[in-house]
């Protein structure tokens, strides 16, 4: 069994993996430091600052960066333009290049061997592909030590987006004001990458969520609303052990 903690962009990432795999998970540790150094926007040296200051172009970038960049136009298409390559007119794929880097870590210590793995990059989660002893706590948005609905599994995604611990700080792209008909809403789905973005999006949403979410086979919902009310989509049930 290995453990371990790590302090990169900005959070905390934290692994715990159920096989000694001490290697890898020290190059999944290197990757998601080499993630920072490309995508952090407080770093003005980082390709995607340098980029955004047109000091570069596309073709002077790692290779990453195009790739990422047409993942968040795909998100953006999927969401109506609810989740933001540009929020506020300035490029930042932030808020899907965290969810990215722990699905490739974790995808990372399922070829080295390790694929009984959970991987939880600031308290959105990536869960590998054998069962293991996993239940994933979905905390209140008002009250952290209390729970709303426990989920489990293997092989599944899990992000929560709301405004509790940092504030407004969500905007709805569509009316440049701050999101606000939700407390909180976690979905889970099968890659973090999408699923992590997709809760930002959805959070932005508000309400209207429920009805996206329902429409792809792929995702499910858990929402806490403004009059701490919780409503989730149909499927959601299959993946918690505990009633909302």
């Amino acid at each position: 069994m290995t453990r371990h903690v790590e302090q990169a962009m900005g959070t905390v990432f934290s692994f715990d993996v159920r096989h000694d795999a001490d290697e890898a998970v020290a190059r999944a540790v290197a990757w998601l430091h080499h993630v920072e150094e490309v995508f952090s926007t407080y770093r003005p040296d980082s390709a995607i600052s340098r980029l955004a200051r047109g000091e570069v172009g596309l073709t002077g970038c790692p290779p990453e960066v195009a790739h990422v960049l047409a993942l968040c136009a795909q998100v953006e298409l999927d969401t109506d333009g609810y989740f933001a390559t540009c929020p506020g007119g300035r490029l930042d794929p932030s808020g899907l290049v965290k969810g990215w880097a722990v699905e490739e870590a974790s995808l990372l210590l399922t070829e080295a061997g390790a694929p009984r793995h959970c991987l939880n990059g600031g308290g959105d989660i990536q869960l590998g592909p054998e069962p293991g002893p996993w239940r994933i706590a979905v905390a209140d948005p008002l009250r952290p030590d209390t729970l709303r609905t426990v989920v489990t599994g293997h092989d599944l995604a899990i992000a929560t987006s709301g405004n509790a611990e940092r504030g407004p700080h969500i905007l709805n792209p569509h009316t440049g004001r701050p999101a606000g008909e939700l407390l909180s809403i976690t979905l889970i789905g099968p890659r973090l990458t999408t699923v992590d973005a997709f809760a930002t999006a959805a959070y932005a949403m508000g309400d209207d969520a429920r009805d996206w979410v329902e429409k792809r086979d792929d995702l499910e919902a858990f929402a806490v609303t403004n009059g701490g009310h919780t409503w989730q989509t149909t499927g959601f049930a299959a993946y918690t052990d505990l009633a909302p």
